[in-house]
C-alpha cells in the first residue's frame, strides 16, 4: 500500500481529533507516520500502529524567519520518508508542510482549523497571507471547517477550486454518547475554553455577575495564564456560584458535560468548535456566539441559542430565555442537538472525505 505522513503542531491534535482516521489508514494497510511536537501522547499514537517523527517547532512563535528552520526540517523528513501523500493540520504545519511538499513534488492535503493571525491587522498578518498564497497554490486539496474561513481564503486568492468543506473534525458519536439529563434541581452552565479575552470570558463574567437565581451554577474549565482573569475568577467564586476546574483531562471533561444542563461558548472566532459538537452529541443544549465555527453546530431556538458575539447583554437575554424554559423543554433541546450531530457531524463523514481525497491523490 502507500506511505502516508500526517504533520501537525502537537501529538494531542492528532490523538484527540484524528486517531479514527489513523486507525482506518492502518487497517487498510497503509504505512502511517506522524510528525509533530510531543506533549505526552506519542506512545498512544505509536500504539495505533504508526511511526512517530518528532518536530522541533514553537507553537506560539510569530517570527517567520525563526520558523524557517521548521521548513528545513520538513524538507529533510520528506526526503527521508518519501511519503506518497501528506496531510497537514493547524497553521504552521499547513504553511511549512505545504511548502515542503511543493518543493518535493508530493501531493498535500491541508486542513484549515481557523484563521489565526490572519484575523488581525499588521505586517505579520500580511506576511502570513503572502506566505499562504505561495504555500497553498499547489496544494491538492484544502479542507475547511466552516464557510466563513472558506470565504476569506477564496477572496484573498489563497485557494481557487482546490478546496472541500467538512463538518469540522466531526464528533465520535460512540465516545460522546447521550448522557442522562440531570434532575437534581440545580441548573449548571459549563464553559470549556482557555481563559483569555478572545474566548469571551469578559462577556461570561458579565453574565455571571448579572445572574441572581439561587439555583444556578457556572462551571469554568480551561487553563488560565492571565493573573487579572484569575483574580476575577477568585472574586466570583467568593460572591457567586462559580466552580473553576482549571485544565483537566478529556475524560473528566466528558463527566463535566454529563453533569451540566447547558454549554456556554462565547468565543470570538473558531474553525469549528469541537466542544459544541461534543456537548451536543451528549444531548446538552448549547448557547454560543453567532459566528462561523459556532453557528453550524447550533440550530437557534431548537438545539440551543445563538447570541451576538461580544455582546454581554444578548448573552444574558439568551441565558434568561433558557432558564425560563420548563425542564422537559431543556431536555428536548439536548435531544435535538444529538439528532443534529447524528445527521451532520458524525466523524465518519470526515473520515470518508479524507479517504476519498487520499485515494484521488494516490
Amino acid at each position: 500500500m502507500s506511505n502516508i505522513l500526517l504533520i501537525a503542531n502537537v501529538d494531542r491534535t492528532i490523538y484527540k481529533f484524528r486517531r479514527e482516521l489513523v486507525t482506518r489508514l492502518v487497517e487498510e494497510g497503509h504505512s502511517v507516520a506522524i510528525c509533530c511536537a510531543e506533549s505526552g501522547l506519542t506512545s498512544h499514537l505509536i500504539s495505533l500502529g504508526c511511526q512517530f517523527i518528532p518536530l522541533n517547532m514553537s507553537r506560539k512563535g510569530t517570527n517567520p524567519l525563526a520558523d524557517f528552520g521548521v521548513l528545513k526540517q520538513l524538507v529533510k523528513i520528506l526526503k527521508k520518508q518519501k511519503p506518497d501523500v501528506v496531510l497537514t493540520y493547524t497553521v504552521k504545519p499547513n504553511i511549512y508542510g505545504s511548502l515542503a511538499c511543493r518543493l518535493r513534488r508530493i501531493p498535500c492535503l491541508s486542513n484549515i482549523t481557523g484563521l489565526g493571525v490572519m484575523e488581525k491587522k499588521g505586517l505579520l498578518a500580511r506576511f502570513m497571507l503572502l506566505f499562504q498564497k505561495v504555500a497553498m497554490r499547489k496544494t491538492r486539496c484544502v479542507f475547511f471547517q466552516n464557510e466563513g474561513n472558506l470565504e476569506v481564503y477564496t477572496k484573498q486568492g489563497i485557494v481557487r477550486d482546490n478546496w472541500r468543506l467538512l463538518p469540522g473534525s466531526g464528533v465520535n458519536l460512540e465516545k460522546h454518547a447521550v448522557a442522562q439529563y440531570p434532575t437534581d434541581g440545580k441548573v449548571r452552565f459549563l464553559t470549556i475554553a482557555r481563559v483569555r479575552p478572545d474566548k469571551g470570558y469578559d462577556e461570561l463574567f458579565a453574565l455571571i455577575r448579572a445572574t441572581k437565581a439561587a439555583n444556578v451554577e457556572f462551571h469554568l474549565c480551561g487553563a488560565c495564564e492571565d493573573d487579572a482573569y484569575m483574580q476575577e475568577i477568585e472574586k466570583l467564586r467568593e460572591s457567586h456560584c462559580v466552580v473553576f476546574h482549571g485544565e483537566i483531562i478529556q475524560e473528566a471533561v466528558k463527566d463535566l458535560i454529563a453533569d451540566c444542563h447547558c454549554l456556554i461558548h462565547p468565543s470570538y472566532h473558531e474553525g469549528m468548535a469541537n466542544v459544541i459538537l461534543e456537548s451536543a452529541a451528549m444531548a446538552r443544549p448549547v448557547i454560543a456566539s453567532d459566528i462561523p465555527g459556532c453557528r453550524e453546530g447550533v440550530e437557534n431556538g431548537v438545539t440551543g441559542y445563538l447570541f451576538s458575539c461580544r455582546n454581554a447583554d444578548d448573552l444574558i437575554r439568551k441565558v434568561d430565555a433558557f432558564l425560563a424554559l420548563p425542564y422537559e423543554d431543556r431536555r428536548q433541546m439536548g435531544q435535538a442537538g444529538r439528532a443534529k450531530m447524528e445527521r451532520e457531524f458524525d466523524r465518519n463523514i470526515v473520515i470518508e472525505a479524507y479517504m476519498e481525497e487520499i485515494k484521488n491523490a494516490l
